[in-house]
């Protein structure tokens, strides 16, 4: 994209406030799925339960809400098949994917090396994508330097996010065992 046509600044910045509001979300995601494949406390199926619970959220969120925004709204019910195929084939990659992450996570991945993989790699798959789909004006050979530079930046910065993460601390030590108090004395003034 050529940020100099981009829509960038000014009043219809509006929608950096929607990026801003999926990147919090997307950012906490891996973690909260982790936290709940755990919680459901069954190391054989724990992930897939959380995975169903994900698509009744899915539900929620991505049917009832929309379905009551298009009913205030008055909208129509028609969906052309183009557009109707297209959202549906949408979903079905992004639930692949989300069954991906909670997968990488019972091969032994962590939340913070998955989740810094799938957001280093996922926008080099998108913008090689939208490359093959709508091609460069004057072809690839008219794609500036910096393009393919942010390309390798963001597999660099994937893999050292992966590379160097932080440990978490050590697990606390239970506390240590109270000494049990002496026997009182029977002999008076001791």
């Amino acid at each position: 994209m050529d940020m100099s046509t981009a829509n960038t600044t000014g009043p219809g910045m509006s929608w950096i406030y929607w990026v801003l509001l999926t990147i919090g979300c997307w950012g906490v995601y891996g973690v909260f799925l982790h936290s709940g494949a755990m919680g459901m406390a069954d190391p054989q199926n724990g992930r897939i339960k959380a995975f169903l619970f994900v698509g009744i959220a899915y539900f929620l969120t991505a049917v009832l809400a929309p379905a009551a925004i298009l009913v205030a709204k008055g909208a129509t019910w028609t969906f052309p098949a183009k557009g109707l195929w297209w959202s549906l084939f949408a979903g079905i990659v992004g639930a692949i994917g989300a069954l991906g992450v909670l997968l990488a996570f019972g091969a032994k991945g962590t939340p913070a090396v998955v989740m810094a993989l799938i957001f280093a790699g996922a926008p080099i798959v998108n913008a090689f994508y939208a490359l093959a789909t709508h091609p460069p004006a004057g072809g690839w050979g008219n794609i500036k330097p910096q393009f393919f530079l942010g390309i390798l930046l963001a597999a660099l910065g994937g893999a050292l996010v992966t590379l160097y993460k932080p440990n978490p601390a050590p697990p606390q030590k239970a506390a240590a065992a109270i000494a049990p108090a002496a026997p009182a004395s029977d002999k008076p003034g001791e």
